[in-house]
C-alpha cells in the first residue's frame, strides 16, 4: 500500500560495497518522529528507514540539512512481519526556509 506524507529528514547515509561475498547497496533516511504519548515520553526522536540503493543518496547529498520532504510510503510485509519503506522523497524545502516565509509574512492586526 503506497502514501504520501510530509516528513522531517534529518540526514541520510549510504552503504554500498560487498560483505563476506555478498554485496549490498543502500541508503537509509533518518528523520524526525513523535514519541507515543503517556506519562513516561516526551518530545521527538530521530528514526531511520530504507530509500532503495546509494544512487539515492546522491540525489539528497548536498542538500542543508534538516529539510522538509514529500514521502512516497509503502508498506511491504514477508508475510510475518510488515515495514514501511520510502519510494520516493521529493525535497520540499528546509525547516528553517519555513520560519523565514513566517517572518517575512504580514502580521494581522486586531
Amino acid at each position: 500500500m503506497l502514501f504520501k506524507t510530509d516528513m522531517i529528514v534529518l540526514g541520510a547515509k549510504s552503504s554500498k560495497g560487498e560483505y563476506n561475498g555478498r554485496p549490498f547497496d543502500s541508503t537509509t533516511v533518518f528523520f524526525k518522529a513523535d514519541l507515543q504519548e503517556g506519562d513516561n515520553f516526551a518530545g521527538e526522536v530521530g528514526e531511520q528507514m530504507k530509500w532503495g540503493t546509494s544512487a539515492n543518496f546522491d540525489k539528497i547529498k548536498d542538500l542543508e540539512f534538516p529539510i522538509v520532504a514529500e514521502a512516497t510510503l509503502e508498506q511491504v510485509s514477508n508475510g510475518k512481519s510488515m515495514t514501511t519503506i520510502i519510494k520516493d522523497l521529493v525535497p520540499k524545502s528546509s525547516p528553517a526556509d519555513n520560519k523565514k516565509s513566517d517572518a517575512n509574512q504580514p502580521q494581522k492586526s486586531a
